[in-house]
């Protein structure tokens, strides 16, 4: 009987290996973010270069958040999965899990929670980390050339449009439209590219000092929140005009 199921567990180790070599053969980049939430200082106790480093030994291709991205990546930025380190609570031990997700939010591998009993916190992390990349020794990545996209956005059933987006009221004269899909949000370093869901770029945002108010990126225009709706706000000769914005971040 103990044979049996232990015959059982492994058949289904061997799948779920299977499933998630699948999974991450599909993207070709892995995006390392610059600081974990659970420490205070960006990179602290190498930690992140740490992470960066780890992938790139199990044969992913490893980009910081906070530098420069190759081209295809600003082209598409679904061909990558964003990494996070995820830390547990344990009374004697560190515990660190590596997550990955895709470029619509979707979790695409969890791997298991490493651990160490070291006191010192820059050894702690380091061991649970390293730990915790064991979980790629078994999926043998290899990128195949896929490429991973955003989900299509639903039909409105029994062919009936969805109506349109509501026009923004202002006291300037503006001409306002509605976007045509939904657009999805992805970071980065200098604030965040919205692609549709062929994929493709569409704007490129920079960040400002002020808040929900983005730069457009090679265009005069804005990106701005009000109503809890996202604007777009630019001039066409003398014509301010504002378009809706469907942004999914």
């Amino acid at each position: 009987m103990k044979l049996k199921l232990l015959s059982i567990c492994l058949a289904l180790f061997s799948v779920s290996v299977a499933i998630a070599q699948k999974n991450l053969n599909a993207y070709k980049y892995v995006i390392v973010p610059g600081k974990y939430e659970f420490l205070s200082e960006p990179d602290l106790y190498q930690l992140n270069s740490l992470t960066a480093f780890l992938f790139e030994k199990y044969g992913f291709t490893a980009v910081m958040d906070n530098g420069e991205y190759p081209q295809d990546l600003v082209n598409n930025g679904c061909i990558a999965l964003k990494s996070n380190v995820l830390k547990s609570s344990g009374l004697f031990k560190t515990k660190l899990t590596v997550v990955l997700q895709n470029c619509s939010g979707q979790t695409v591998f969890t791997s298991k929670e490493g651990e160490s009993r070291e006191k010192e916190f820059k050894a702690a992390y380091n061991l649970a980390l390293r730990d915790a990349f064991k979980s790629f020794e078994t999926v043998n990545y290899k990128y195949d050339g896929t490429v991973a996209t955003p989900p299509v956005p639903p039909v409105a059933s029994n062919n009936v449009p969805a109506p349109p987006a509501t026009a923004l009221v202002s006291a300037a004269p503006v001409k306002t439209s509605a976007p045509n899909g939904t657009l999805y949000a992805q970071e980065t370093a200098s604030g965040y590219q919205l692609v549709d869901n062929t994929p493709k770029v569409v704007y490129k945002l920079q960040k400002t000092n002020a808040k929900d108010v983005f730069l457009v990126q090679g265009k005069s225009a804005t990106v701005y929140k009000k109503d809890n709706q996202w604007v777009l706000e630019y001039y066409e000769g003398d014509v301010l005009k504002q378009q809706v914005l469907n942004i999914k971040f």
